[in-house]
């Protein structure tokens, strides 16, 4: 079988429990090797093959499952973050489907997760933001027309925006067609990696500071006024809101 498994994004101890597990038992390894950490398959197995998909084109990729699962071993193809967002891992599912190769996807933390514990914030203040949307400049891979940077600001949502950093400037003009210039924005380089750089500022400021940084790859923009201080209080433990677990007036019963 083959087993697609989030490696997180880069501290190896955010690895889920099963994706280790399926990690160190694996024949074979296939990692996203220019994104995962490395350190993840620190305990593999000796006998495990390892393969770095970053030198590797689909076909390839396919190969190398095709020829394992014939031969009655297992296959762990690692990729980062989550697989499910912006992975490629579809391509990949469907050409196992084609040739007969049962898999299974195993979930990660996602970068944009861990970005928000780096950050200490909350994506979905009450009052402020319920909604979150994740996307990206267009670049090599275009965008369809209606999910354009320009178009999903209008939202005024918290906005997460991936492989975009390298244009910043670019980024920082379409969002300020509709975000105020003085809404909150930061930058996430590398989150829980050790060298991890968070960079704050506003949609006026962030772009200069960014580039103050040296920051130009690997790092998650995020919009929106979820950085700011101002919300709401939350329904869920609001003494005068009832719910099916604790009603207005009672006293507080531990189970």
């Amino acid at each position: 079988m083959v087993h697609f498994i989030g490696a997180g994004p880069g501290d190896p101890e955010l690895l889920t429990i099963k994706g280790k597990r399926l990690i160190d038992s694996a024949d074979v390894i296939i990692y996203a090797g220019s994104l995962v950490n490395k350190k993840v398959l620190d305990d593999r197995k000796e006998s495990a093959v390892v393969y770095n998909s970053a030198y590797m084109t689909l076909p390839e990729v396919i190969q190398v499952m095709k020829e394992t699962e014939a031969k009655g071993l297992s296959v762990a193809r690692v990729h980062t973050g989550d697989p499910s967002i912006y992975g490629a891992i579809r391509e990949q599912m469907d050409a196992l489907d084609r040739l007969g190769i049962s898999y299974e996807v195993i979930p990660g933390v996602s970068s944009f997760l861990a970005a928000a514990a780096s950050m200490k914030k909350e994506y979905t203040l009450p009052g402020v933001s319920q909604t979150v949307i994740l996307s990206r400049l267009e670049g090599r891979t275009p965008v369809p027309e209606k999910e354009k940077i320009l178009s999903l600001a209008k939202h005024h949502a918290t906005m997460i925006i991936f492989l975009s950093v390298g244009k910043i400037e670019v980024l920082v003009q379409l969002l300020s067609e509709s975000y105020e210039r003085d809404t909150p924005a930061a930058v996430v380089y590398k989150a829980s990696w050790p060298e991890e750089v968070i960079v704050y500022g506003t949609l006026e400021t962030i772009a200069d500071k960014v580039k103050a940084a040296g920051i130009t790859k690997t790092a998650l923009v995020v919009v929106g006024d979820f950085l700011g201080n101002a919300y709401e209080l939350s329904k869920l433990y609001d003494q005068n809101f009832e719910t099916e677990y604790r009603k207005t007036g009672g006293s507080m019963k531990g189970h």
